[in-house]
């Protein structure tokens, strides 16, 4: 196992999760279920666990086919994109309200 990978994902995941809506809606569950936070833990980790696991095997499947740069450079334009959209969503709320 590389740790130099372990770390950079591990990093890279993290940052992400920080404050998303799955980190606030497991926050929400957290705080309305006295006594079983430790299951809504559960849910939560096994919930990121799946995901994750989709996207390993998506990848996995999708680099039998494409080249490691051309994904990277797929995931750049989606990232991108998901980031004009979300800064248009915000400046449209801005002029609406």
């Amino acid at each position: 196992m590389s740790l130099k990978l372990f770390l950079t994902v591990f990093a890279t995941v993290f940052v992400a999760e920080l404050g998303d809506k799955t980190q606030l809606a497991t926050m929400l569950f957290a705080a309305d279920q006295d006594g079983q936070r430790w299951t809504v833990f559960a849910a939560a980790s096994a919930a990121l666990i799946a995901a994750t696991a989709i996207g390993v095997l998506a990848g996995a499947l999708l680099a039998r086919f494409v080249s490691e740069q051309q994904l990277q450079i797929m995931a750049g334009v989606g990232f991108i994109a998901i980031g004009c959209w979300v800064l248009l969503e915000a400046l449209r709320g801005a002029a609406a309200g």
